[in-house]
């Protein structure tokens, strides 16, 4: 378990790892807690480097009252993250915001309306980093923790981020992002025919839940905030394109930078380079002759699912049920036909849009 997350059992954890030092200051009986849980079987999603560990996220279904300093929030279904601890090397980058992802995909799996998180005021990043995916600070508890929830009747649309990792029922027109194979796999590896939803998890969450792809378009893109898009995997191999090129995944744009249009610099190259920071799986040669392209086009993206082992949609199915016409940029899709193709790839809508 080296350089990745991995779902294990607690007795696969050191607890005298330093990485738990902190646990044990804050919480007295913490050492009596994780014995309690090693004893049960229990699992945890926890990344480690080749020396120790990094990240510890412990998710629990509840259906009980939670008592606040002002009041009680009545019992209910939900989904706690009982612990989340990111070391303090790797807060604020791409480990920590998989680790979010991960819990918010179990939310979203789970027929519970609220997940709720506990956690002391000294741990700012991480207050952040929550508050950027939308949970809401409802009062503190006799320990003196804050108490952040996010609520599937409530959610925020303000960003992809608020929302995640539902889709902005707002949005009336989706698009397709093509992507070559090679990259696709790199930047998507977990999207790919045949990880079962344990690997794709551990794949997904050490690689972040924020994509940047830098598309060189023969025409003018116009992708908003919130839209959603497809992304579509362009075999450049053997055989048909049309029966091997396939949609795997679908994501919520961020933001789209205009870096070059017909030749005319908006961005120099390191600016282009400060935008795209650490998220791109491009080498700085592969972006030297990429900044050389006529038009160049960051699309930030946040990675709200996929279709998984034998659900992907080959184009010739798209192109013969109405949802594929002309080149992928240029392809368009109203609200009712990013459902169809959802349904299509044996997901279901409401778990994805909430109207």
């Amino acid at each position: 378990m080296i350089n990745k997350f991995k779902w294990c059992q607690f007795t696969e954890c050191d607890l005298e790892d330093p990485f738990f030092d902190s646990l044990k200051r804050d919480y007295l009986e913490f050492p009596q807690w994780f014995q309690k849980k090693r004893a049960m079987g229990e699992n945890a999603f926890v990344f480690k480097d080749d020396k120790r560990i990094k990240a510890f996220v412990y998710l629990k279904e509840e259906d009980e009252a939670i008592e606040l300093l002002d009041g009680m929030m009545p019992k209910e279904k939900r989904l706690k993250i009982g612990t989340l601890k990111l070391s303090d090397d790797i807060q604020g980058q791409r480990l920590g915001e998989g680790a979010v992802g991960v819990a918010l995909w179990h939310w979203q799996n789970l027929r519970a309306s609220q997940v709720y998180i506990t956690v002391f005021s000294k741990h700012a990043k991480l207050i952040s980093m929550l508050e950027q995916f939308g949970f809401e600070f409802i009062g503190n508890n006799s320990r003196g923790e804050k108490i952040y929830t996010k609520d599937k009747r409530t959610l925020k649309y303000d960003t992809p981020y608020t929302s995640f990792p539902y889709i902005n029922p707002m949005a009336n027109r989706c698009g397709y992002i093509p992507i070559n194979d090679d990259f696709h796999d790199s930047l998507f590896p977990y999207s790919e025919l045949c990880n079962t939803k344990q690997e794709t998890e551990e794949i997904a969450a050490a690689n972040g839940r924020t994509k940047i792809f830098i598309a060189t378009p023969s025409s003018i893109l116009n992708y908003k905030q919130g839209e959603p898009v497809f992304i579509y995997r362009r075999h450049t191999g053997q055989g048909q394109a049309t029966y091997k090129s396939v949609i795997t995944s679908f994501c919520s744009i961020i933001r789209q930078v205009n870096i070059k249009l017909n030749n005319q610099e908006l961005f120099n190259y390191n600016d282009f380079l400060n935008i795209i920071g650490n998220k791109t799986v491009y080498n700085e040669i592969e972006l030297k002759n990429i900044y050389n392209k006529c038009n160049v086009v960051v699309l930030e993206m946040i990675y709200n699912g996929y279709f998984g082992k034998g659900k992907n949609i080959t184009h010739r199915t798209l192109k013969e049920n109405g949802c594929f016409e002309g080149y992928p940029y240029t392809t368009k899709l109203h609200k009712e036909q990013f459902k169809y193709i959802l349904e299509m790839g044996g997901k279901s809508v409401q778990d994805i849009i909430i109207d």
